[in-house]
């Protein structure tokens, strides 16, 4: 395993972070645990989850990924060797069922904190991240941008001194962004800054070979401000591990269980796909690898956070660690990027 550090923190993190989503839907309790021990056996010490999650999210299985991950935890005595990350969820109209005041206010964040540790079963988390922005903004594909959309601000000096008061009572090490944008970065930046607190130490935004819109802005500041990059969707919701171009899909895969998950269905990304592909078969690498390889090659990369239903999946997603792509495929991957630009932002 490779190792990089959290934001300006001492805490070194591997490369490949375990995403947890599916545990609590289409993973069980006793799935869950088996994906935790392989991982740690190989080296992987970074978990990410949420208290929004299982996913597809419901009612009923909200919370159960925390709690399948605290029933692992709680007999460990390696606790301290460990880097979990959650998040608090954002304002919505859909996920009411989890509060009735979703947001960032005091009073919801030490609600979420205090569910979150009751059930991972453990006194603190290494990184809490705010799920979304407050604020309407671009993000979940939205490309284009109103500004009707900056007349609701965000209290980003009210969520700083919260956030910094779980610090203090021991309930969080540190904290950090996802679904952010660039101003919304460099905001959380210069806010703690004024306030003497210390910066966001990670921006958990979604990265792979359909969407290298990070690469536009963000980069910039991940890279000069030390707020690397946690990369989610890796595999466009699977569509880069090539099944569906091959057709060796089952019912059981995520785009086929929800009609939710539409981000990567255009036909700029299908033709895209088809193209890396190619490029995968040409030089005999396995595509999901070789997907996950190339995210692992960004300089303003901390972790990309892989997620698998099987252990099979699972091996193959760790394994990308030690793949390298040759020259070669590395520029004709940017030749189709040149080619269809982005097709999912």
């Amino acid at each position: 395993m490779k190792y990089s550090k959290l934001g300006s923190t001492d805490l070194e993190v591997s490369k490949i972070c375990l995403g947890t989503m599916t545990f609590g839907a289409q993973n069980s309790e006793a799935d869950a645990h088996e994906q935790l021990n392989f991982a740690l056996e190989q080296g992987v010490n970074f978990i990410d989850t949420a208290e929004m999650y299982a996913v597809p999210p419901t009612k009923e299985n909200q919370g159960l990924t925390e709690k399948y991950i605290g029933t692992w935890l709680k007999d460990r005595s390696d606790r301290e060797k460990i880097i979990v990350a959650t998040k608090v969820t954002g304002p919505s109209a859909t996920f009411t069922y989890i509060s009735e005041n979703l947001g960032y206010s005091k009073t919801r964040i030490n609600e979420a904190i205090d569910l979150s540790l009751g059930r991972l079963q453990t006194d603190y988390v290494d990184l809490y991240q705010l799920h979304w922005p407050e604020r309407p903004t671009n993000m979940f594909g939205q490309r284009s941008y109103s500004k009707d959309n900056g007349q609701k601000g965000e209290a980003f000096e009210n969520v700083l001194d919260t956030l910094n008061e779980l610090k203090a009572a021991g309930k969080i090490r540190h904290y950090g962004i996802s679904n952010e944008t660039a101003w919304g970065a460099m905001k959380w930046l210069s806010t703690a800054k004024e306030k003497g607190y210390e910066p966001m130490m990670s921006i958990q935004n979604p990265y792979n070979l359909l969407n290298r819109t990070f690469e536009v802005g963000l980069s910039e500041v991940a890279i000069r401000e030390k707020v690397g990059l946690l990369a989610y969707s890796p595999l466009a919701f699977g569509w880069l591990s090539g099944k569906y171009h091959r057709g060796t899909d089952t019912p059981e895969n995520r785009i086929n269980l929800s009609d939710r998950y539409v981000r990567y269905n255009s036909k700029q990304c299908y033709e895209a796909i088809k193209k890396y592909l190619a490029i995968a078969d040409k030089y005999n690498l396995n595509f999901s690898q070789m997907s996950l390889a190339f995210i692992n090659t960004r300089d303003f990369l901390t972790s990309t956070i892989i997620g698998a239903t099987t252990m099979e999946q699972l091996k193959e997603n760790i394994g990308s660690i030690d793949i390298e792509i040759p020259k070669e495929a590395f520029n004709e991957i940017e030749q189709v990027q040149h080619e269809i630009p982005n097709p999912a932002p």
